[in-house]
């Protein structure tokens, strides 16, 4: 458990008090800054703490990615992971049904990175749960249909991490996800890092900003 994850669940179970639906936090950032990692730290430590335990459930961004073959049909393969290369409008628009009034389980996509391809309904945010995490790239971006995602979220975390380690971690992921080195290596000096300039200026929408896991600013 990282070490201001303590803090960062007092902040969630203070977010989860009653209020009559459930509350959406998102956690933002570029490639390979740590998000995923923090939201499974989160979800591990939530579970083994009375006051959460059971209420806070998972929903990623990545899920609304484009099929492959909707991706080659409108020639954006190459460029997999920009912004228009998900369908940010079923994303908003599941974020804005999590925060509705009816407590009835709901089903999301997520993303098979082995595969390369989303998963639809392979999550299920149960009834009971209070808090959904959802983690992605664009949470704070404001273009087309990106700019409907901040408003349905309570809050926003900003992953950041020194760049050259966040590259590394994302050519071994790559690797280990079956790429060949060299071809991992130019992804992410080409495609990845074209994604984080995108998202990098948007720390500045965010309510808390975390730095390789630690709190560094937060409002109040």
């Amino acid at each position: 458990m990282g070490a201001d994850t303590g803090l960062l669940l007092d902040r969630l179970a203070a977010l989860a008090r009653p209020r009559g639906r459930r509350v959406v936090v998102g956690v933002a950032g570029p490639p390979g800054a740590g998000k995923t990692t923090l939201v499974e730290d989160l979800l591990r430590a939530a579970a083994a703490r009375p006051d959460l335990a059971g209420r806070v459930a998972h929903v990623p961004m990545d899920g609304f990615h484009l099929t492959n073959a909707e991706l080659d049909r409108l020639g954006r393969r190459d460029r997999k992971g920009a912004p228009d290369t998900f369908d940010a409008a079923a994303y908003a628009a599941l974020l804005a049904q999590l925060r509705g009034p009816a407590r009835e389980p709901v089903a999301a996509p997520a993303f098979d990175h082995a595969a390369g391809e989303p998963v639809p309904g392979a999550v299920t945010v149960p009834a009971g749960a209070d808090v959904v995490l959802t983690e992605g790239n664009y949470l704070l971006l404001d273009e087309g249909d990106w700019s409907r995602v901040r408003p349905l979220l309570d809050e926003v975390w900003f992953c950041a991490l020194d760049d050259h380690l966040r590259r590394e971690r994302l050519v071994a992921r790559h690797i280990s996800a079956g790429r060949p080195p060299d071809d991992a290596h130019d992804w992410v000096h080409s495609s990845d890092e074209a994604n984080a300039r995108r998202v990098r200026p948007t720390s500045t929408g965010a309510d808390l900003v975390l730095v390789d896991g630690r709190v560094v600013s937060a409002t109040a």
